[in-house]
């Protein structure tokens, strides 16, 4: 089909479209929207507001799957129990579907057994059709909405994340401008997946390096479907979240707000943070110290459909929402589910598993799940029972390992001699390589800081538990960055390290003294992929 026909079929679709409008619609229907003219409109709203849903997957790349499944998981859940696709904010990168690693193309799961968890979630919102003459780009160029997009791609940041929680549109830069407008009396659920450190989240300053660039393009004859790149904001950082949610409460703009995160250390950004009062109630993966778990992985039991390479899910967040899509949410209470989720990720005496945490004002658990993610109509014989919670895995991974063991399978189920094998391996090299940088000039710093013999006791000391990781957000920033410099990007691997650079706050060192102390440590910025010039800084 050349460019020309087209542009005419599209122009006809809107003047055909324009045409059918009641007097009641002023806008034309997008596909998105198109489930409600074959089924009624499920009432969102509790009898004491509207509930509104945030959810957020914060990293990219292939080894990353299991985050964005959560949150399409998450987003199939809600809309289910009766939440208005306007009132549930997504934000994923959106690299994993149409992903050449994946071997069902359009297709997200997030269990082994489990549907698409893809379709219908807000996503890449634009198809750019270029008329080409003489090999060259130009001349008629016609853009229009596929279907409805809240945030992918580069428009996945820290400050985007903010203003859609504030409710604050004129601060919002790209995505659809969808934000949570909230009133006193609502409810707001905001769920969470990505990789952490004490004190940070995210990945929302990493850089997805396919094909070597910052953008992907697929070429296909005619057109062109265009992906935007990673995000280049830096980290999400634990004070700056509690400030946003304090503002929120400020502007009196809800009733009551749900928090759930998945990430390692989660609970480090809610201890000692998170104030009670402001009616806010906070589950973590974990305690402020320990990994938390991806799930589904190969070599584990249950694993993954034999072609996948990669854990599609994380072990915090599918206990959650495998209990909330069997169960009658308006008899099971925020407790009841805490407790339930915090048995199953515990790992049952193994050497697996975390910690789940709760935080703020805890009081709140009491409240129905129904309360701020509706409820199933199919489940409504299916009421809450301790006995019925789902078995778990075997064994799990660690969260920062998860990319090694897709790189792992990856190699191993390559042919011998073929490409794939051999980028499997310069993967697997790359990434170990990387490791060994971090930790051993982390360590290094710490010996130029401290001294040979105190160093390490000072960068791994644990403050006793309530406190925060820092006593200066602005001084941990600022090192962090120091560091980053002269050794290059910590990635979702080296932000464990967080603690140390906190530490190195609470101790008083100076700015300066970084700055000699890292410069000795790392004579020259690395090269390659994990250099901070290629994939920005943490803060």
């Amino acid at each position: 089909m050349t460019p020309v026909p087209v542009a005419v079929l599209f122009l006809s679709l809107i003047a055909f479209s324009a045409a059918r409008q009641t007097p009641d619609d002023d806008v034309i229907k997008l596909p998105s929207q198109a489930s409600r003219f074959f089924r009624p409109s499920v009432d969102d709203s509790s009898s004491s507001g509207t509930r509104w849903a945030v959810l957020v997957a914060g990293s990219s790349g292939y080894w990353n799957y299991r985050h964005q499944a959560d949150v399409c998981h998450a987003y199939q859940l809600l809309r289910k129990g009766g939440l208005k696709e306007e009132n549930i904010v997504v934000f994923m990168y959106d690299d994993i579907a149409e992903n050449e690693e994946n071997p069902r193309k359009g297709i997200i799961i997030n269990s082994p057994h489990g549907s698409d968890v893809y379709e219908g979630v807000p996503k890449v919102s634009f198809i750019a059709f270029f008329y080409c003459w003489y090999l060259k780009i130009l001349s008629h160029l016609i853009v229009f909405f596929l279907w409805g997009q809240d945030y992918t791609g580069d428009d996945v940041t820290v400050d985007n994340l903010f203003a859609v929680i504030l409710g604050d549109k004129a601060a919002v830069k790209g995505g659809s401008g969808k934000v949570v407008d909230s009133g006193p009396n609502d409810h707001i659920f905001i769920f969470y997946s990505d990789h952490g450190g004490p004190g940070v989240l995210g990945e929302f300053g990493e850089t997805n390096k396919v094909g070597g660039c910052r953008r992907r393009y697929i070429d296909c004859s005619s057109f062109i479907f265009f992906f935007a790149g990673m995000p280049t904001s830096p980290y999400l950082y634990a004070d700056d979240l509690n400030a946003v949610l304090k503002k929120k409460h400020a502007s009196g703009t809800y009733k009551s707000l749900v928090f759930y995160l998945e990430a390692c250390e989660s609970g480090s950004i809610f201890e000692g943070l998170l104030e009670e009062g402001l009616n806010i109630y906070a589950t973590t993966a974990s305690n402020a110290v320990e990994s938390s778990w991806g799930t589904y992985c190969p070599g584990e039991e249950p694993s993954p459909p034999a072609e996948y390479e990669t854990c599609l899910g994380d072990l915090y967040s599918v206990a959650w929402m495998e209990d909330s899509g069997v169960h009658n949410l308006q008899t099971e209470t925020l407790r009841q589910q805490y407790e339930l989720v915090k048995r199953r990720t515990a790992g049952a005496g193994s050497s697996y598993g975390s910690h789940v945490m709760q935080y703020g004002d805890v009081e709140l658990n009491k409240d129905k799940l129904d309360l701020y993610m509706g409820t199933n109509p199919a489940n409504d014989n299916f009421t809450f029972v301790e006995t019925n919670s789902l078995t778990p895995p075997s064994r799990v991974t660690n969260q920062r390992d998860a990319d090694l063991v897709h790189f792992w399978d990856k190699y191993r189920k390559a042919p011998e001699g073929s490409t794939r094998k051999t980028e499997a391996q310069k993967q697997v090299l790359e990434a170990m390589s990387h490791r060994l940088h971090v930790d051993n000039s982390v360590k290094l710093v710490g010996k130029l800081l401290f001294g040979i013999s105190e160093g390490s006791e000072v960068l791994n000391k644990v403050r006793s538990a309530g406190q925060p990781l820092a006593d200066d957000w602005t001084c941990l920033k600022n090192m962090v960055r120091a560091f980053e410099r002269h050794c290059g990007s910590l990635s979702q691997y080296g932000i464990k390290h967080m603690r140390s650079f906190a530490n190195i706050c609470n101790e008083g060192i100076q700015m300066e003294q970084m700055e000699e102390a890292a410069s000795q440590a790392c004579t020259s910025i690395p090269s390659g992929p994990w250099s901070s010039l290629h994939r920005g800084f943490s803060a």
